[in-house]
This record gives structure tokens, C-alpha cells and sequence, in this order.
């Protein structure tokens, strides 16, 4: 890459001022509304939840991650990086806003490929807040990293599918109205055409949400559970089929890719507001005769945050820019989910350790954040996994004569 095409691509990412001002709207709601109830918010209180829904939408900045068509408000994937540096700033934001998972990579998909039919019944009503949804994919008994390994069978039988499997991590299951279930339903296909994905309304006979798997010792509630569920003799219409039948795992990487850019950008809101915080108690405490602030192994820590959280940011909105340009960006997306996960994790660490035993506490946000930091090296793909498509794919580009170019 010449300096000149660099300067070009780094000019790409910044801030039009249009979406500075939107920025702005979005951190003054933040901190109106949002920091000062973050511990209300943390009990599902659903009567405060549906008030500062109405207060965002009203504010005209409901669901930023799918476009005005979809019924949201969404200006592509490189806006929406840059408001996530504020939405992400807290963990039940995204709930507030509209723009949680797993609806958001439901609404995606349904938007992409949805029938007019299905995007009445299903999308329409979610992006507007008015149902949830869950991801039905991870088995229990197959490794989740591996798709094309799953057990859970669609049959055809005349105009239905049957669905019998056990999913478990289908997240916000209980009390969703309606699941995307992936199953096999042409197991003697090529591995990548064996599965589809099929809307499956909650409230079918033979749906069981068995439970909210507890993780690192929270149950959640809501949206935030993780749920196993047991199919059994399920029956829905043959048209709840997602796009065509065999084409669940491309399907699949067209959610699960932007999904990954957007918990990284996400993250980067988490490690930036761990950062300041970390910044700020070490020029407040002092210990043996002077400030954190003054230690050289704080110094360290904060320098080496620095770095990582500029770097992070710099890859995802260089990612997102390359979506928005119509490039599925692969390597790019899988690159930064391992290299984000670290990072994050890193930063909400020093940052407990700077502020001591008070940093376990619930007396900050640092305790919450850093359960779930630990959870983003696994879900989605766990970090070896995408480790081993960045090594491949740029190995390919070798291997046919080519070289990789940081373009």
C-alpha cells in the first residue's frame, strides 16, 4: 500500500460531521438516561426498560444497526462503530437502544432473506421492540465452533418441516416469541449444504425450554439467558424455511460475521470506559506515599491499554469500512474478534487490579464487564478457531503465487 492510498484509507474512517453530532445525541442519552439507572436496568425491570425504549425512539435513534427499510435507523456498518463506542459503554445499552443480541443478527438475516411474509410476521414486529427473539445453533453433544457437525434433524413431511434436536447457549429463548432454529435437513449433501434455518414460533407444541444455563454463576433474566431447548416432533410450515433449504450455513456466516464485528464494537465502548476509569482512580488513590498515577507498573498498564484499545479501534472501523464497501472482510473480522477478546479482557483487568478489592465489587461496573470479557474469547468462535482462518486464508493467497497485502 502507497502512502498516499494509506492516508486514503485512514481518512475513510474518521467522523463525518453529521455523524459526530449523532455521536453526541447518543452519549448525552447515554448519560442522561442510561449510567444512572444502569443498576435498575440489571434486574430486567421491565417498566423502566419499555420507558427509555420510548424516550430513544421518540429521540430517533432506535435500532442503528439495520437500515430505515428494516425499520431501524442505521447507516451502515462504519456509523454504527462509532456509535457503539457509546452504546457499548454499558452492557444493557444495546437493550435500551434496540440493537441487543440475538435479535440484531435475527433482524439482519430476516431482512436479507426473509420472504415479504416473514418479514411481516416476524421482522417487522422485532426490530420495532415489540418481541424477541432467540439463535438456535450450539449443541450440547458437537462442538459449536464446528457447524457442520450438528445432530438436530428437519424432515420434510408433505407442506411441514419435523424438527427433533437438543440446542442449548440459544440465547434469550425463554419468553422469546420466536427462535431461528438450524437443523439438518439433506444429511447426504456436501457438509456446507446440509443444514437450513427455520423460523420456529416459541409457542409450538413439542418447544421446551428446559432452562436458563447458568454461566460464570448468573442466570440472567430475559433477553441475557442462555437456554437449552429440546425439539421434539416440532412441526411448522415448509415456508418457514430461511432463503432455501441447504443454505443454513451461509446463512449462518452472514449473521455470525457482522455478529462478531458487532460485539467487537461493542467492546470497544466496554475497554474505553474500563480504561478511563482506570485512569481516573489511579490519579485519585494513593499508596505508600503517592499516587497510583505515579507507580510505573500502573504506567506500564496504562500505556499498554492505550495501545491496545487504539489498535482495536482502528481494526474494527478499518473491518467495517470494508463491509460497508460490500467485502464479507474474513480475515478482518476474524483477526479482530481474537485480538479485541484479548484486549478487552487485559484492560477491564488492570483496571480491577488498579482499583483493588473494590473493582470485585458491584460498586463499579469493572466486575460485570469482566465476567463477560472472559466469555468473548469462546462464543462466536472461540479464539484458536478464528487463529486458524486468518492462517489459512492468507496461507492461500500464497500458495496460489499471490502474497497477502495489509490493504
Amino acid at each position: 500500500m502507497t502512502c498516499d492510498a494509506n492516508r486514503v484509507a485512514i481518512a475513510d474512517l474518521v467522523s463525518t460531521d453529521e455523524l459526530v453530532g449523532l455521536r453526541a445525541r447518543y452519549r448525552a442519552f447515554m448519560e442522561e438516561h442510561v449510567y444512572p439507572n444502569e443498576r435498575a436496568l440489571s434486574t430486567d425491570d421491565q417498566e423502566l426498560i419499555r420507558s427509555l425504549q420510548a424516550k430513544v425512539k421518540d429521540a430517533g435513534l432506535w435500532a442503528p444497526h439495520v437500515p430505515p427499510e428494516a425499520g431501524g435507523s442505521g447507516k451502515g456498518f462504519l456509523a454504527y462503530a462509532h456509535l457503539n463506542e457509546e452504546i457499548g459503554r454499558s452492557t444493557y445499552a444495546q437493550l435500551v437502544f434496540g440493537c441487543q443480541a440475538p435479535d440484531a443478527g435475527n433482524a439482519e438475516i430476516l431482512h436479507m432473506f426473509g420472504t415479504p411474509e416473514q418479514k411481516e410476521r416476524w421482522l417487522f414486529p422485532l426490530v420495532a421492540g415489540e418481541i424477541r427473539s432467540f439463535f438456535s445453533m450450539t449443541e450440547p453433544e458437537v462442538p459449536g465452533s464446528d457447524p457442520t457437525t450438528l445432530r438436530t434433524r428437519a424432515v420434510r413431511d408433505g407442506d411441514e418441516w419435523v424438527i427433533d434436536g437438543h440446542k442449548w447457549f440459544s440465547s434469550g429463548a425463554d419468553g422469546a416469541a420466536f427462535g431461528i432454529v438450524m437443523a439438518v435437513t439433506d444429511p447426504d449433501a456436501p457438509a456446507h449444504s446440509r443444514a437450513s434455518q427455520i423460523v420456529v414460533p416459541a409457542e409450538t407444541p413439542g418447544v421446551d425450554v428446559v432452562r436458563p444455563v447458568p454461566v460464570m454463576g448468573h442466570v440472567g433474566s430475559g433477553w441475557s439467558t442462555h437456554c437449552e431447548v429440546w425439539y421434539r416432533n416440532v412441526r411448522v410450515p415448509f415456508e418457514n424455511v430461511l432463503g432455501e433449504p441447504g443454505a443454513g450455513f451461509r446463512i449462518a456466516q452472514k449473521r455470525l460475521g457482522p455478529g462478531r464485528i458487532h460485539h467487537v464494537m461493542r467492546w470497544l465502548g466496554q475497554m474505553q470506559r474500563a480504561f478511563e476509569l482506570m485512569c481516573a482512580y489511579s490519579l485519585e488513590r494513593e499508596a505508600f506515599g503517592s499516587r497510583l498515577a505515579d507507580k510505573q507498573t500502573v504506567q506500564n498498564w496504562i500505556a499498554d491499554s492505550a495501545a491496545g484499545v487504539h489498535a482495536c479501534r482502528l481494526m474494527t472501523l478499518d473491518a467495517a469500512r470494508k463491509i460497508d464497501e460490500g467485502d464479507e472482510a474474513r480475515v478482518e473480522v476474524s483477526l479482530i474478534k481474537f485480538f479485541a477478546a484479548q484486549v478487552l479482557h487485559d484492560v477491564i483487568d488492570r483496571a480491577i487490579q488498579v482499583h483493588g478489592a473494590r473493582g470485585l465489587t458491584d460498586e463499579t461496573p469493572l466486575a460485570t464487564m469482566y465476567a463477560m470479557a472472559r466469555a468473548a474469547r469462546i462464543y462466536d468462535g472461540p479464539d484458536e478457531v478464528h487463529r486458524m482462518v486468518v492462517s489459512r486464508r492468507i496461507l492461500k493467497k500464497f500458495e496460489n503465487g499471490g502474497v497477502w497485502r495489509f490493504e
